[in-house]
C-alpha cells in the first residue's frame, strides 16, 4: 500500500504492518525468536527489535501528549538530538536488555493499541493537514504516526528476516 492519505488507510496500514510483524514473530520456532543477530546490528534479537519499536511508541505518545497540551515536546528525547539517534537507540537497547521477550511483547502490544486509539479519535483533517498543530512543525500528525507505526514495523520485520537468514 502506498503512503496513507486518510484515516482509514492510516489505520489499515499500521494494523496490517503490525499484524505482518507479529504474525511472523509468532510463527518463529523458539530457537529463532531468541537467536542472536549478527554482531554488526545494535538490536541483537527479536526482543530488542520489539523493545525498540515499543520505546519509539512511548516517545510518540509523549510528543503527542505534550504537543496537544500546547507545549513543545523535546524531540527525539530529553538529552538527545536527531544527530545523536544512535546513542538514544543504544540507551533503549540497554534499558530493555534484561526483559523477557514475552514481557516486551506485551509492552509493545499495549503501546501499539494506544497509538491506534490516537489515530481513531482524529479526523482526516486533523491527521493529514500539514502545520495543523504547532508541535508537528511543517508536517502533519499523520506523518509522525506513520513513522512510529507502519514504517517502523516494516523496518522491524525486514531486520528480523535479514538477521535470521
Amino acid at each position: 500500500m502506498s503512503r496513507p492519505t486518510n484515516k482509514e488507510q492510516l489505520l489499515n496500514l499500521s494494523q496490517g504492518n503490525y499484524r505482518r510483524l507479529t504474525d511472523f514473530i509468532d510463527a518463529l520456532p523458539e530457537k529463532h525468536s531468541t537467536k542472536e543477530f549478527p554482531a554488526q546490528y545494535m538490536n541483537r534479537n527479536v526482543r530488542d527489535v520489539l523493545a525498540h519499536l515499543h520505546h519509539w511508541h512511548l516517545l510518540m505518545l509523549d510528543w503527542y501528549k505534550t504537543g496537544m497540551a500546547g507545549q513543545v515536546p523535546v524531540m527525539p528525547a530529553e538529552g538527545y538530538s536527531w544527530k545523536t539517534l544512535p546513542e538514544l537507540n543504544k540507551m533503549v537497547n540497554e534499558k530493555y536488555s534484561r526483559e523477557k521477550l514475552q514481557d516486551v511483547r506485551k509492552m509493545f502490544d499495549g503501546s501499539f493499541l494506544q497509538l491506534q486509539q490516537i489515530i481513531a479519535r482524529h479526523t482526516d483533517d486533523e491527521l493529514f493537514t500539514k502545520k495543523k498543530y504547532k508541535w508537528t512543525g511543517t508536517t502533519s500528525l499523520a506523518a509522525y504516526l506513520i513513522s512510529a507505526t507502519s514504517s517502523h514495523y516494516d523496518w522491524g520485520l525486514k531486520l528480523i528476516k535479514k538477521c535470521l537468514k
